[in-house]
């Protein structure tokens, strides 16, 4: 059986949205419906980024005493500060300055144009795809620690972390290769039986240590043996912090699922007010839930567990507040825990994955760093599944060993959205703001050095993320580089009628001029290319003809609208266009004037001087080069018919 094209049926399904995500930047009535069709309340939306950023819970207590031991609560307040002091201003302005769910990339992106922009980006998706990933293999491996801890789980699935986790991150798979339409639907229910439970876990374990005060003194006085004085604690707080980073983690998540947002009336393309004031409800109401969640489980879970408990084989490790569950409230109610923790630590994958799908769409084919199928979102479901096995496999289904990499992704995002925050005040002369986020930054940046230096495996993850995704885009890029690169090719007025104009006279002939742009247009360049081009190329002297220059803006662009304006110098009549590259706008061009008149066209070169190598490097990276050559080979890959293809010519 085949369908579009001459594709398999199998092949229609795996690519499935290709022509309507490529089209994302110029969406129809009908597309914009089916947008807000998805589109759900700002609360509703926290559910689904909150399967990420809550989910959090399952672990982050027990990392915490891990990390700081009797201190844990003391350093999980400096976290709760950072959080509600840093981390979220500074997201809530990302969120007013990307409110398309681009994130603080997408702010690098306008300030840092050309190739160096490009690449910023590339490095920031690298640390992106390392923090989205680690999410769904470390939360698989913390809910396979869940389901093997249970007392009432038959004793031969003990051991098997690694293939409970591997079928967990199956499920994921198959849960977005059908589709993800009810993904808000089934968050908002995981969201609300999940926090109802621990906010249950929680009252009994504060009655606990209310009636057991002893449990509290014992706590004081372990902390005042082991460190001393209060500013001792507060310092080594402070130093521990970067090792709880993993409570920060929803924030660009947060901000990536902007788009499912419903706005309102008054909402607008450029300025989605009502969505933009939902998405700041959003990260607020999230930062202040967890907040709360994680200074009463902190206290909580270090007074209430042995710190043996903790280490890894420990009863706690990894599951603290699920070990309360049992242990205080029955092994009925904490299998009820367990599953429910299984079930939201399986979705904050889910979470990670709706985040990958946003994010690498919208920058890799738009730059031509992906092939048109990265647009879908099945094959790259398919591809970040394989990832996400080969993680879970290297670090052996370990949710203690994956942390170093989950906080470096964490920070590195977060530093960035400070930093990107922080040039966004200076540029609009917020001296107050600048200040403040720059402070943040600094903040940030330490943190990020500091746990690298601590727990360097996450780098080097990254930097392996990093690597692999600047190497396959710049092959995919030069793979690429001859596509016809135009979104779509449109005439101003004077232009359409010039073409028709000259396609009355029974041949339509242009002249391929490179313009200088730090010279003005003279009428002797046009007089001089002109006779030129009829001597060389036998252009008889009566016959009418179009100059056309393309002017290259930025070239690390990729795909482009094509506005051609007409210009006159003297008696020369001209077609000028900016673009990304020469010889694959004039080909777009063409065959616009073809699909416009009925008539094949006739473009004429002159060979470009110097080495042949050198000038397809200028190609790939300024868009010049050897122009003629390139031009009539993007012509001859877009048009396999050579009777329908423009006419090149080349004068010797």
């Amino acid at each position: 059986m085949t369908t579009t094209a001459g594709r398999s049926a199998f092949t229609d399904w795996l690519l499935e949205g290709t022509d309507e995500a490529r089209h994302a930047r110029h969406p129809g009535p009908m597309v914009k419906r089916a947008e807000e069709r998805h589109q759900r309340r700002w609360w509703q939306v926290m559910c689904l980024t909150g399967v990420d950023y809550f989910s959090t819970l399952g672990y982050q207590p027990g990392i915490a005493a891990l990390a700081a031991g009797v201190l844990s609560p003391m350093a999980t307040l400096v976290l709760v500060a950072l959080t509600l002091l840093g981390a979220l201003p500074v997201y809530r302005r990302v969120a007013r300055e990307s409110p398309h769910g681009g994130g603080s990339l997408a702010m690098f992106a306008e300030v840092f144009s050309w190739w160096w922009g490009k690449i910023l980006v590339l490095v920031l998706l690298g640390f992106a795809a390392t923090d989205f990933i680690i999410t769904m293999t470390l939360s698989a491996a913390d809910g396979a620690a869940h389901i093997v801890e249970n007392p009432l789980v038959p004793h031969w699935l003990h051991g098997h972390n690694m293939a409970i986790t591997l079928v967990l991150l199956l499920l994921l798979t198959a849960v977005f290769l059908k589709g993800f339409a009810e993904a808000i639907r089934i968050a908002i229910v995981l969201v609300g039986v999940y926090l109802g439970l621990n906010l249950v876990v929680a009252v009994a374990g504060v009655w606990q240590v209310i009636t057991a005060p002893h449990l509290v003194v014992d706590w004081g006085h372990a902390m005042t043996t082991s460190h001393g004085s209060v500013f001792a604690m507060v310092g080594i707080s402070l130093l521990v912090f970067p090792k709880l980073a993993l409570g920060l983690s929803g924030f660009e998540t947060g901000v990536a699922v902007m788009p499912q947002i419903k706005g309102g009336a008054g909402d607008t393309e450029d300025n989605p007010r009502l969505r933009i004031a939902g998405a700041r409800q959003l990260l607020t109401t999230a930062a202040l839930i967890m907040s709360a969640f994680l200074i009463v489980t902190s206290f909580i879970t270090v007074v209430l567990i042995p710190e043996r408990e903790f280490r890894t084989g420990g009863s706690a490790n990894g599951r603290a507040l699920a070990y309360l569950a049992h242990q205080y409230l029955g092994d009925g109610f904490g299998t009820v825990y367990d599953v429910s923790t299984i079930a939201i630590l399986w979705f904050a994958g889910a979470s990670a994955m709706a985040g990958l799908l946003n994010l690498v769409p919208r920058y890799l084919p738009r730059y031509g760093m992906a092939p048109e199928w990265a647009r879908a979102t099945r094959p790259l479901v398919l591809v970040f599944a394989l990832i996400a096995f080969g993680i879970t496999w290297y670090f052996d289904a370990s949710v203690d060993a994956q942390g170093g990499a989950y906080a470096t992704g964490v920070l590195v995002l977060i530093t960035s959205a400070a930093v990107a925050v922080t040039i966004s005040a200076m540029r609009k002369r917020q001296r107050g703001k600048m200040f403040g986020f720059g402070l943040v930054s600094v903040v940030f940046v330490y943190t990020t050095i500091a746990n690298i230096v601590e727990r360097p495996e996450g780098v080097q993850l990254a930097a392996l993320f990093i690597g692999a995704i600047v190497v396959v885009s710049f092959a995919s890029r030069a793979r690429r580089a001859f596509e016809l690169r135009a979104i779509e090719v449109d005439f101003d007025e004077k232009a359409a009628w010039l073409i028709d104009s000259i396609a009355s006279s029974g041949t339509i002939r242009i002249v391929a001029h490179d313009l200088d742009e730090a010279r003005d247009r003279e009428p002797g360049e046009y007089r001089d290319k002109e006779a030129d081009q009829r001597i060389e190329s036998h252009i008889p002297a009566k016959a009418p003809i179009l100059f056309l220059e393309v002017i290259v803006k930025d070239a690390s662009e990729f795909s482009t609208d094509l506005y051609v304006r007409a210009v006159e110098v003297d008696c020369y009549k001209i077609l000028s266009v900016e673009a990304a590259a020469v010889p694959n706008s004039i080909a777009a061009i063409l065959l616009a004037i073809r699909d416009r008149t009925g008539m094949n066209p006739h473009v004429y070169f002159e060979w470009t001087e110097g080495n042949p190598i050198v000038n397809l490097l200028k190609f790939l990276w300024v868009g010049e080069g050897e122009v003629a050559p390139v031009t009539r080979e993007i012509l001859r890959r877009a048009v396999i018919d050579p009777a329908q293809r423009p006419h090149v010519h080349v004068d010797s």
